[in-house]
């Protein structure tokens, strides 16, 4: 079996962190007996630099392409100058998600034990397990609600939500309960919003389509305390476009560092893989950026788009054990530990898949 894979390496810290996600890939693909071809493109600053624009017409037609699209991190100040249209954040990222229709993201959460030092609530989480699934809606909501306006007196956005919309992100939250411990939390601001009022009602109905799941519901104002309080009451979340960009954020930091976390954006054909951390241009080229985000965003395009879970599990189990053997990069360093960097944790896990 082949599968073919669109590779946006992205800025800055992004090239030197896919190539070990792709060693990684290329090594469990041998051993589980399948390839990989890759198709390299440009996003982002990269591509600004190179034809003008973050999203070169054959980058989006060799997304559309591939079987998947395996993204690296953009964006940087050099660019922070241009229109919001014109940046990569805005102009590459975004539009990538909106013309692929990506509408869910998922952004898993690990502490993993070995690392709860690290953890800003190690007191709050000491003992306790903290795996948290963030569903976020990512067509809708408040960020391509129209009409849109900006003027010298007003700044205007629309927060819009339709019932497909509510419908189809709730269906993935609900999905990925089920292979977890079948709890789910919605989170809206259903006591203000029209459009969160409008999201708790297909929400209750999912439910109730569902009894097999344990729905709860949540104020987001509430949602963003009780992730300080106690993190590890939280299963599954599943929220809209704006909550979810900040409460994804938020439970981010539980793990103690951006640089463990992967994520990835589905839609109705091709999906997207990327880490959820910056192209932190301060570290660039030194070669101690933390591959895991990437590699761990690998092992989960392996598993939602090419189906090959035991290929995914290694990947997963093999940065387990690379943090239990003490492999730890900067960012992930207690006092005292010793360091490595890029590419000796990705050497570490693929010696241990």
């Amino acid at each position: 079996m082949s599968y073919n894979v669109a590779v946006l390496a992205g800025d800055h810290i992004g090239p030197e962190v896919m190539a070990e996600a792709i060693k990684v890939l290329d090594a469990v693909a041998s051993a589980e007996g399948f390839s990989l071809n890759y198709s390299k493109a440009l996003i982002g600053g990269a591509a600004i630099d190179a034809t003008g624009g973050p999203l070169p017409q054959e980058t989006l037609e060799l997304c559309r392409e591939s079987g998947a699209v395996f993204l690296g991190s953009v964006g940087g100040p050099e660019w922070d100058h241009l229109p919001p249209e014109k940046r990569p954040e805005v102009g590459g990222l975004l539009a990538t998600r909106k013309a692929l229709e990506l509408y869910a993201n998922l952004r898993p959460v690990k502490l993993y034990p070995q690392l709860a030092s690290g953890c800003p609530l190690k007191e709050r989480t000491d003992g306790k397990t903290v795996d948290i699934l963030t569903v976020r809606e990512l067509t809708g909501g408040v960020y391509f609600g129209e009409p849109k306006a900006l003027s010298d007196e007003e700044g205007l956005d629309t927060m819009v939500y339709r019932a497909h919309e509510v419908d189809r992100i709730l269906e993935a939250g609900f999905a990925a309960a089920k292979n977890r411990s079948g709890r789910v939390c919605s989170v809206d601001k259903a006591n203000v919003l029209r459009s969160s009022m409008l999201w708790r009602q297909r929400a209750e109905a999912m439910g109730k389509a569902h009894p097999e799941v344990e729905l709860s519901h949540m104020y987001v104002d509430n949602a963003a305390m009780q992730l300080i309080l106690d993190p590890s009451q939280f299963d599954v979340i599943v929220t809209g476009n704006l909550f979810g960009d900040i409460l994804s954020d938020e439970s981010a930091a539980l793990a103690g560092s951006l640089g463990m976390l992967p994520s990835a954006s589905l839609g109705s054909s091709v999906h997207l893989f990327e880490p959820s951390g910056g192209s932190a241009p301060d570290i660039a080229g030194k070669g101690v950026a933390n591959p895991l985000a990437q590699i761990l965003s690998g092992a989960m395009m392996l598993e939602h788009s090419f189906g090959e879970v035991n290929a995914a599990k290694r990947i997963y189990d093999a940065v387990e054990k690379a943090i239990a053997d003490g492999l730890r990069t900067g960012d992930i360093a207690g006092p005292g530990e010793d360091t490595v960097g890029t590419v000796a944790m990705g050497d570490a896990v693929a010696e241990r898949l």
